[in-house]
């Protein structure tokens, strides 16, 4: 038995019964360490570009990676340059996009030819955008998030208009249902490549160094974060969701981005919740 793995992963391969709470118990420095960004390591912002980095996160997150020997990765829907910007001058592995970006440990870009999935789910965003377009202009404080790979329609301002906003983005779905899939996040509806994942992410970095071998421990908040939880718990490792009590595949739950951050620096000074089914 590779004892590595097993040490960090003892936890959460007990029974569920002999489990005291859904808490994480704490983070084991053998651990393979991914990370959501918005509404995990920061607080979600109006809009994308008005997130606060809090003082110290990106000295936190070196210090991690280094314990891990480089183990810890960021898996993001945002694009790999605006992680970059956001967590200078950390630099270390990647994914952006959902996954179809992705930068491992030593820093190279993961190469991946242009497949004709690829070709396919990128002909369907460009007859989306005008589209799309069209949409935030006949319903005021809407926004269109163009990422170049994946297309998010926000109405934070307008959360009543939701119901509304998904019967209209279904539609659009059903031109291009077997290149696209639709996420429903937080106050964001997502178009995004249905090739593309961070279960997919997650299983290409733990597949190789300095991933492999090590129990992998996830933490996200949102829909998109789902199919996350998904890989690492068939991997036997540890998911977990940050917020209020909502039905996931995660095992573990936090409260809050304070709380993650508490628990990750290795003081869990916030009280983190049980899960609720």
């Amino acid at each position: 038995m590779d004892v590595r793995r097993a040490a960090p992963c003892a936890a959460h391969n007990e029974p569920a019964a002999s489990r005291p709470s859904q808490t994480p118990p704490p983070l084991d420095r053998e651990a393979a360490l991914f990370l959501d960004v918005d509404g995990t390591l920061l607080d979600i912002a109006p809009r994308p570009e008005l997130v606060r980095i809090p003082a110290g996160l990106p000295q936190l997150l070196d210090r991690l990676g280094r314990e891990r020997g480089g183990a810890l990765a960021l898996v993001s829907g945002r694009p790999l340059r605006d992680i970059d910007h956001l967590f200078r001058p950390w630099a270390g592995a990647a994914a952006g996009l959902h996954g179809a970006e992705r930068r491992r440990a030593n820093g190279d870009r993961a190469s991946r030819r242009e497949s004709e999935a690829d070709a396919a789910a990128a002909r369907a965003l460009a007859e989306l955008r005008p589209r799309l377009a069209e949409l935030t202009r006949a319903i005021p404080s809407t926004w269109l998030e163009d990422k170049g790979g994946t297309l998010a329609l926000h109405y934070r301002s307008v959360p009543e208009r939701q119901p509304e906003l998904r019967q209209m983005t279904e539609a659009l779905l059903a031109d291009h249902p077997d290149h696209l899939r639709l996420i429903d996040g937080k106050m964001v509806l997502e178009f995004q490549p249905r090739h593309h994942g961070k279960d997919a992410a997650i299983a290409a970095f733990l597949a190789e160094p300095p991933f492999s071998g090590r129990c992998p421990v996830f933490v996200g908040d949102d829909t998109t974060d789902e199919d996350g939880f998904a890989e690492v718990n068939r991997h036997g490792g540890w998911s977990v969701r940050v917020g209020s009590p909502a039905p996931t595949a995660a095992i573990y739950s936090l409260p809050s981005v304070a709380a993650v951050h508490a628990w990750l620096a290795g003081n869990p000074s916030e009280k983190p919740e049980r899960r609720r089914n």
